[in-house]
């Protein structure tokens, strides 16, 4: 009997928000637009599999190699790249196109994939995997 409440109650929640009668959460992108956030400092890199499975980052404006993540250090930064990765693989858009690391006034980061727009807010996965992100901003 329970279960089946949780069920229904999981349900009328579900429902009421997809007919508006409860207003969803809003995204990061549209509380840092609200509170008028910029990007304190931004970098355009490129993600490139490297030899013996490393991830190779290069800054996408001057070329230059940024850091060199080893097959054991680059599980995150693969895991990120690979969901992007699906959405670049259904619109047959180019693996190499480059994406957008922003540090926000407001203390967040994120990676924006330049050529869906799709943002990934790299706070939400813990201070340890945010911070391999907030590296390549060095």
């Amino acid at each position: 009997m329970m279960a089946c409440g949780v069920v229904l109650f999981t349900l009328a929640l579900t429902s009421a928000t997809q007919l508006g009668w409860i207003a969803p959460s809003p995204s990061a992108s549209d509380v840092r637009a609200a509170e008028a956030a910029t990007a304190t400092h931004s970098r355009v890199l490129r993600f490139a599999d490297g030899q013996k499975g490393t991830v190779v980052v290069t800054d996408a404006v001057t070329g230059q190699a940024v850091h060199v993540y080893g097959e054991q250090g680059s599980g995150f930064i693969r895991g990120v790249l690979r969901g992007m990765g699906r959405d670049r693989h259904i619109r047959a858009i180019p693996m190499d196109a480059p994406y957008e690391l922003n540090r926000w006034s407001d203390g967040s980061l994120s990676l924006t994939d330049t050529s869906t727009n799709r943002v990934v807010e790299l706070g939400a996965f813990g201070p340890t995997n945010r911070a391999t992100f907030e590296e390549l901003l060095k």
